[in-house]
């Protein structure tokens, strides 16, 4: 288990949130071998890797605006790559607002080029025709993206100067020697993208097994996040609800137990117990009742 904190998107990361989540895993009785690494100590081998693809005319800078890409391309909603009003540095997430980048709007010629961070954000050629990126996961089952039609050419690199989350979730994957990645289903053609950016990079070694599950969500269908109230682990830490009750709920959500059958379980039960086939197919959605268990048994 390897522990990498990405704090690339500066304006988004709140002072000693590391620390927090770190002292979460430990209180849910998680550890990790490796770690952490911070990726805002690693900027030169993202520079190196843009440079790349830079030399290579994989990769352009392209300083239009939202507007100027809205008028030449496709509005798109619901998508999950280069969020309108986001830094592109951070793990793009479900609902967010993205615009298709057409291939029209590439510069006349790419060919080599000189690598200037400060100038603009810089984009992946993503070339159209053939069947998409196809790839196995190992829950999702058999995927197939035409990232050239649902989002274009994407952000590698940002006009802040960091790396966009597709670039380096590669580069450091691939350097840090991950072979498993677990995530959520709303990042699955976030997998095709980070293919074809390793396809670029010339890294044939990379190949993890991917695994992406269900997301929670709140009784609206929608991601659970603020609108839905404070539901981060750590406040119910801090209202004294114990680490087994909220293992226990997670394993009522993951198959482990039966649905509203949660019980207070430690972490090397759920462990020994777990089991991906028994994992529900659809997402989960963190009920009334679910909050109600936290709640009553928590002293």
């Amino acid at each position: 288990m390897l522990l990498r904190i990405e704090d690339l998107d500066s304006p988004r990361v709140k002072r000693g949130s590391d620390r927090e989540a770190m002292e979460v895993l430990g209180w849910l009785g998680m550890d990790w071998d490796e770690g952490p690494m911070y990726q805002s100590a690693e900027m030169g081998v993202y520079r190196e890797a843009m440079e790349r693809l830079a030399r290579a005319g994989v990769a352009y800078a392209s300083g239009l605006s939202r507007g100027e890409i809205e008028a030449a391309g496709t509005d798109m909603t619901g998508g999950t790559g280069d969020s309108v009003g986001a830094s592109g540095a951070s793990a793009p997430q479900e609902g967010s607002h993205e615009v298709a980048f057409p291939a029209s709007l590439r510069p006349a010629v790419i060919g080599s080029r000189r690598f200037d961070e400060e100038a603009n954000n810089w984009r992946l050629v993503v070339e159209a025709g053939g069947a998409g990126v196809k790839f196995e996961d190992v829950f999702a089952g058999r995927q197939s993206f035409d990232v050239a039609r649902i989002v274009g050419d994407f952000l590698v690199w940002t006009k802040r100067g960091v790396p966009a989350y597709q670039l380096a979730v590669v580069v450091d994957d691939a350097r840090q020697g991950v072979t498993q990645v677990v995530r959520g289903d709303d990042l699955l053609d976030s997998t095709a993208r980070q293919m074809l950016v390793a396809r670029a990079l010339g890294l044939e070694a990379w190949k993890p097994r991917f695994t992406h599950v269900p997301l929670v969500r709140g009784v609206d269908g929608k991601r659970l996040a603020k609108r839905h109230g404070d539901t981060r682990i750590g406040s119910y830490r801090g209202g004294g609800v114990r680490a087994e009750r909220i293992i226990g709920l997670i394993a009522a959500w993951s198959g482990v137990l039966p649905r509203g059958g949660a019980r207070e379980m430690g972490a090397a039960e759920f462990r020994d117990r777990f089991d991906l086939t028994r994992m529900p197919r659809e997402s989960v959605v963190m009920t009334p009742e679910d909050e109600q268990w936290l709640a009553d048994r928590s002293q």
